[in-house]
């Protein structure tokens, strides 16, 4: 399925698109009324990882170890694992639940439990978009791979789980976030891996890279062989949503084949949500569960192996 969607071109102080007027000082008007702010709510910009917070050294220790350790066959070896879906059986709004008490440790912008971040997320996005609910509920459940933290599902460490992804098997792009700490990553070091390609060819296609271990990749295994009906930008969405490089510096499109290049634009419209919709406001769950329900049963089997 090819879905294309123009990207909104935005400016500070601009007229966006007939009807949308950004402001030059505190916010960006986005898509049909979208706040973006400037800050989070530390007050320091979005996805700086060098600003002073008190999440800043558990982040980049966070980062440190990412870098260390997710190689190519440690890659393989947990893919092999995982996509098995032997370790539950569960529904989607069961699994949303069960994030009530996880907060990411990669994470430089909220400390909030992971539920909170889905529902804001969704809500953003549904009403600038009123007539996706596939988007709507592909926001919902982006993050839910991140249940690999919880003791059913071998409650593996945080830099087995979250933070940025990016490709293994080929070179660490210099754009990924501390990017620094690749040094100490034996791949980087193996000829068969170190190189622009590595183990990849030109237009080889996202489908057949390898990405770095994380919830992404796990919950997108888990929606694919539980048969969802999510089109594949849906599907597209949460098994690259974090993969930065991409999607924000714009690297390794030699490796993106067609079908990659028009999903990416909805990634790209995605991720402005994902971001930005961060805050202390609290969703009210009841209030918008029914809704997210009828989704639920709408693209996914009542009951999902995980």
């Amino acid at each position: 399925m090819t879905i294309i969607i123009d990207e909104p071109q935005l400016q500070l102080g601009t007229q966006a698109e007939e009807g949308h007027v950004t402001t030059t000082d505190k916010e960006i008007v986005l898509d049909g009324g979208f706040f973006v702010p400037h800050t989070n709510s530390y007050g320091n910009n979005f996805r700086d990882y060098n600003a002073e917070s008190h999440r800043q050294k558990g982040v980049e220790k966070f980062y440190k170890t990412n870098h260390i350790n997710q190689t190519y066959d440690y890659v393989k070896r947990m893919r092999a694992e995982y996509e098995k879906l032997n370790k539950v059986e569960m529904s989607i709004w069961e699994c949303c639940e069960l994030l009530n008490n996880v907060v990411d440790d990669s994470d430089p912008d909220i400390e909030e439990p992971q539920i909170e971040h889905l529902l804001q997320t969704a809500e953003a996005i549904r009403k600038d978009h009123p007539n996706e609910d596939w988007l709507h509920l592909t926001a919902l459940v982006h993050d839910l791979g991140k249940v690999l933290l919880h003791p059913s599902f071998g409650e593996l460490p945080q830099w087995a789980v979250v933070g940025d992804t990016f490709p293994v098997g080929c070179a660490f792009d210099e754009s990924i976030v501390h990017h620094k700490y690749f040094k100490e990553n034996p791949d980087n070091n193996n000829p068969a891996y170190n190189s622009k390609y590595g183990v990849y060819s030109e237009g080889c296609g996202l489908n057949n890279v390898m990405m770095s271990w994380g919830h992404d990749d796990y919950m997108y295994m888990v929606a694919k062989e539980n048969g969802t009906t999510l089109p594949s930008a849906g599907l597209f969405i949460i098994r690259y949503h974090s993969f930065y490089a991409l999607h924000r510096a714009g690297a390794y499109k030699h490796l993106m084949n067609q079908e990659d290049c028009e999903n990416l634009k909805w990634l790209q419209v995605f991720n402005k949500y994902d971001l930005y919709s961060k805050s202390k406001e609290r969703v009210n769950v009841e209030k918008v569960k029914p809704y997210y329900l009828s989704l639920t049963e709408k693209y996914f089997p009542a009951k999902l192996k995980w």
